[in-house]
Parts: structure tokens; C-alpha cells; sequence
């Protein structure tokens, strides 16, 4: 039989989603990108439809997020973590729409009544197109527009929000869309990489001195997208690339803004097992929809190594691709079971956030990848559960894992 894993007092149980993925009806960089005609042209040669890589309406949250709140209460979450849409709030440089700051402030004292916790992500990914047009992260100038943009905000919300995320995986943003070149702006230049990658760490820090100049009491950080780095049989060779790997991938950022942050955010998705920087032929005992191999030990692996920051750890997003929900109430309890285990050798974890509430439109891939625990119907826009939102809801509720 096995044990009866109770979590300490006050943990938030929570779901993570963000604006572009759910809210619908959005323009800014990424809805642009999404139709323009070269990336539509290449959708349509390799014979995919091209409306599903377009995000349209999404999952029509912005204008349904009682249907959202409705999931939430079902899953008896006290948390909730999602984003602001930058281009939403600011259309126009310097012109800000306080319809669209008192429609968020309305949403987060809804979610205050029903008792949960609101995590806002000020940024995650999407930029406006007046800004694109400026050079967005690659420029320094953008530092000033992050920073009016966060006092504006900030200031609007602060009398609801008390944890505030700044960014969403930076390391993630700089090298998908300024290294590999997959996301827009498709730049493959190491050169522009390095400057975004500079310039997110000092908006960081400089949207953390805001915020706690508007109210000490917030408490602020970043999610952090780190990947478990195994070293293969700890042979030496092996071990030595596992710390160059932790440092660049997973220690450099947080290292840059550790006096700058009052908790860590961890995103967990990856496990890469190090061989002589080969790869090597690790076995998955199950994978996602997106072959992503699920290695749940590794987030106990992550959580033990973020200790040395001695800070309060939420981990901010962690799910899977699985329309068919096979492997998702298993994903959720080894993942669990290994958090509380790093919990029981002293790691100050403090939260979990699955990722996703409900089905969305997951960036590149488009309305393939379902990572939710609500499935969206794409014509009603409908919510039903999968029998994992069942699973997850009793855990929320009875604050353990059976």
C-alpha cells in the first residue's frame, strides 16, 4: 500500500494558463506571425490546416472567463496563475486602455470571491506590434516601455495582487525566437540572442524595484523554464557537461536576478540525459502527444538543486500533451509524489500550478497539443472535464496525494 502523502498547511493548488493561449480576439506580434503568408504557405505544403495554427478565438476566455472560474471551483483550486496581454492594455505606445486594466481588475476580484489566489504573469511572450516595430527585446528601449508598462499596471491591480510573476521562461523566449529561429521574429543570430537575453534580466530587476516600491508586501518573481540535466552513469566527462548545461540553462538567469526575486517560478517539462554530449538512448516509460519523454523524478532532482537559493519555490507550470488523457493522472501523482519528497528533505515548496486549465493554443504547434484538464470544444467553446480533473480536484481538496 502505498503512503498517504499529505501536504503542509496553506499550499496553493493551482492550474496555469496565459492571455495569447486562451483569451481570443488578440493582436500583437504573434497573431501577426500566425498569418503571415510565407508561414502560411510552408503550413499548407507540408498539407496541415492552417486554421489550426492560427489562435483566432482560442478558447474564448476573455469573453466566457466565468466558464474558466467554473473550472476552477470544480477542480477546487485556491490558486490560479495566467497573463496579461501586453497589446490588450497598450494598443498604442503611450496609450493605455483602462477598459481593458478594469476588465483584469473585475476578473481578479472575481476570483478573490471564490477564494483563489491570483498569480499574474506580466509578460508571457506576446509583444505589441508598435513595439515589435521598435525592435522589441533585441532593443534597450524596451526597457523603458516594460517599465511604464508594469507602473501603469501594477499600480491598477496592486490592491488584489500579492504575487506577480514579471516574465515567463526569458531563456525559453530568447532562444526559440533569436537562436533557433522558430518563433517570431525567426532571427538566428547568437549576437541578438545575447541582447535579449540582457535586456529581459534587467527589465526583471527593474520591474521588481517597481513593484515593490508601489507595495513591499508583494511578493515577486520570474518562471523559470529548467530542464533535468542527468549526467549518464555520473562518469566524469558526463558530469562536468551536466554543470556547464545547469549553469547556461538553468542558473545563469536566476543567478543574474537572485537579489531581485522573492520566490522562484519553476516550469518543468524536460529531462535530457547527458552522454558524452551525444544524447544518449534513454527509454521513456510514457511520452506526451508532442513525444515529449515524462520523466516525473526529475522535477525531485530540479527542486533539490534550487534549494541553494534558499527562497520560497512555486512550481509555476508542469503538464503534458494528452488528448486521450491516458498518461495525465499518472503524470500528476509521480510528479506529486516526487515534490513531496523533495518537500520531506527540506525544500520550501509552497504551490503547483498544473499546466493547462483547459485546452488552448499552444504557440507553434497550434490547437493540436491538448494540455488540458478541461477540454474546449473549438465551435461552443464549451468546457468538459477529462476523468483527470477529477483525479486532480480530490488531491486539491483533501490537500494530499493517495
Amino acid at each position: 500500500m502505498e503512503p498517504d502523502l499529505k501536504f503542509p498547511p496553506q499550499f496553493f493548488w493551482g492550474c496555469a494558463t496565459s492571455a495569447h493561449q486562451i483569451e481570443g480576439g488578440l493582436t500583437n506580434d504573434w497573431s501577426e506571425w500566425e498569418k503571415s503568408p510565407l508561414r502560411l504557405k510552408k503550413l499548407i505544403a507540408k498539407k496541415l490546416n492552417h486554421f489550426e495554427f492560427i489562435s483566432g478565438a482560442a478558447a474564448n476566455s476573455f469573453e466566457n472567463n466565468n466558464a474558466d472560474i467554473a473550472c476552477m471551483k470544480e477542480l477546487n483550486l485556491n490558486a490560479y496563475r495566467f497573463s496579461l496581454d501586453w497589446s490588450r492594455i497598450e494598443p498604442e505606445n503611450g496609450k493605455f486602455d483602462y477598459t481593458a486594466l478594469n476588465y483584469y481588475l473585475d476578473f481578479i476580484k472575481k476570483l478573490r470571491a471564490h477564494h483563489i489566489e491570483p498569480f499574474l504573469t506580466l509578460w508571457h511572450w506576446p509583444i505589441p506590434i508598435w513595439l515589435r516595430d521598435l525592435g522589441g527585446w533585441e532593443s534597450k528601449e524596451i526597457i523603458k516601455y516594460f517599465d511604464r508598462f508594469v507602473q501603469i499596471v501594477a499600480k491598477h491591480l496592486n490592491s488584489e495582487v500579492s504575487f506577480w510573476l514579471t516574465l515567463n521562461e526569458p531563456t525559453v523566449y530568447a532562444g526559440m525566437s533569436y537562436l533557433t529561429g522558430q518563433w517570431p521574429p525567426q532571427k538566428k543570430n547568437p549576437l541578438a540572442y545575447w541582447r535579449v537575453l540582457s535586456n529581459l534580466i534587467v527589465a526583471h530587476r527593474s520591474a521588481y524595484k517597481i513593484i515593490k516600491t508601489i507595495d513591499q508586501n508583494n511578493q515577486v518573481g520570474i518562471a523559470s523554464h529548467n530542464i533535468y540535466f542527468e549526467a549518464y552513469k555520473n562518469r566524469p566527462t558526463n558530469c562536468l557537461l551536466k554543470k556547464m548545461a545547469d549553469w547556461w540553462m538553468n542558473e545563469r538567469f536566476l543567478n543574474k536576478i537572485n537579489n531581485c526575486q522573492d520566490f522562484i517560478g519553476l516550469n518543468y517539462y524536460f529531462h535530457h540525459q547527458i552522454n558524452y554530449g551525444l544524447g544518449s538512448s534513454h527509454k521513456y516509460e510514457k511520452s506526451s502527444d508532442l513525444d515529449w519523454g515524462l520523466h516525473p523524478e526529475g522535477i525531485y532532482f530540479l527542486l533539490k538543486e534550487l534549494k541553494k537559493y534558499n527562497k520560497p519555490i512555486y512550481i509555476t507550470e508542469n503538464g503534458l500533451a494528452d488528448k486521450g488523457d491516458q498518461h495525465r493522472s499518472w503524470y500528476i501523482k509521480e510528479i506529486l509524489k516526487n515534490t513531496h519528497r523533495a518537500i520531506a528533505e527540506g525544500v520550501a515548496i509552497k504551490g503547483y500550478f498544473h499546466w493547462s486549465l483547459i485546452d488552448n493554443f499552444e504557440w507553434a504547434y497550434g490547437f493540436h497539443p491538448r494540455f488540458g484538464l478541461y477540454e474546449v470544444d473549438r465551435q461552443t467553446f464549451e468546457r468538459r472535464p477529462r476523468s483527470s480533473a477529477e483525479y486532480y480536484a480530490d488531491i486539491c481538496k483533501k490537500n494530499r496525494v493517495v
